[in-house]
């Protein structure tokens, strides 16, 4: 006789290791859009305002090229995953990375804790983004039809920290630190408040995921050896290499400004998917399923 398979319904119907992902990610979304609901103004307002007087055209390229790299590395972040750390400890060193680089906001150490900042929550975010989805899924097997509803859940908790976090955050800094600190906005307030969002998440993600996260996910789906490791290093500093040569030579030129920078992050921010596809679609890793999807 068929014993009948059990199947986890804890949350809503659906594996309890799902609910554990979607406060993480609500925490995560929490913290980047709280903190990109006041970074702008940070930047532009003058010093005695709060802000760090940043002119504002220049200012809003430095956003544009923060979103731009924050994606990008999310190909950096799923190859180390699914080659040497696996999911769960790729999207755990994602989240204390974005942690510290919103506490790097919130102390008055003015563009050298701004661009230390944007640099911790572009790698971490690349980390955290593209695993952290991948272990939704993985809750699921194949035949499992509750999928789907799974990543709707999943994105109802991403747009509830993205909904929440730009009137939360704008209030530490403005009517909150307003009140503790004086006249003038407190930008540092509110981005501690971010900090802390991404605090809560990773607490929770750490107690929790012991308990509902599969033991998968603490291994790399198709681990590299030390012979290949050695091959994507040397081209990786190869393209880093480049990359500087052609910064150092604008320099030279004096055209190392943030509009050429804009420029070859674009070029980047177009070449780097067409050689992903092109390597993606002929990898014999990939299935026929796979390759239609």
């Amino acid at each position: 006789m068929n014993k009948k398979r059990n199947i986890d319904t804890a949350f809503f119907g659906h594996p309890r290791g799902l609910s554990t992902l979607f406060f993480t990610e609500t925490w995560e979304r929490f913290s980047y859009y709280g903190m990109r609901a006041i970074l702008l103004f940070y930047m532009y307002y003058a010093v005695t305002k709060g802000g760090l007087g940043i002119n504002q055209t220049v200012a809003a390229s430095i956003m544009a090229i923060y979103g731009s790299m924050v994606y990008l590395s999310s190909v950096v972040g799923g190859w180390l995953s699914d080659r040497i750390w696996g999911s769960r400890k790729t999207v755990f060193y994602g989240g204390v990375l974005i942690m510290f680089g919103h506490i790097a906001l919130s102390l008055p150490f003015a563009k050298g804790a701004l661009f230390a900042s944007i640099a911790l929550i572009v790698v971490g975010t690349g980390l955290l983004k593209p695993n952290i989805s991948d272990m939704v899924g993985g809750l699921y097997s194949d035949e499992d039809r509750r999928r789907d509803a799974g990543f709707s859940i999943y994105l109802f908790g991403i747009n509830l920290g993205a909904a929440v976090a730009p009137w939360a955050v704008p209030w530490a800094a403005g009517g909150f630190g307003i009140h503790l600190f004086g006249s003038q906005t407190n930008f540092h307030a509110g981005f501690s408040l971010a900090a802390f969002g991404m605090f809560f998440g990773l607490v929770q993600y750490l107690i929790d995921g012991r308990k509902y996260l599969p033991k998968d996910s603490l291994y790399p789906n198709d681990p590299i050896d030390h012979q290949h490791l050695s091959a994507v290093l040397t081209k990786s500093l190869l393209g880093i290499g480049g990359v500087g040569i052609i910064l150092l030579i604008l320099a030279a030129f004096g055209q190392l400004n943030i509009t050429n920078v804009i420029t070859l992050i674009t070029i980047i921010a177009i070449a780097l998917p067409i050689y992903y596809f092109v390597w993606m679609l002929n990898s014999k890793k990939v299935t026929r399923l796979e390759k239609t999807r």
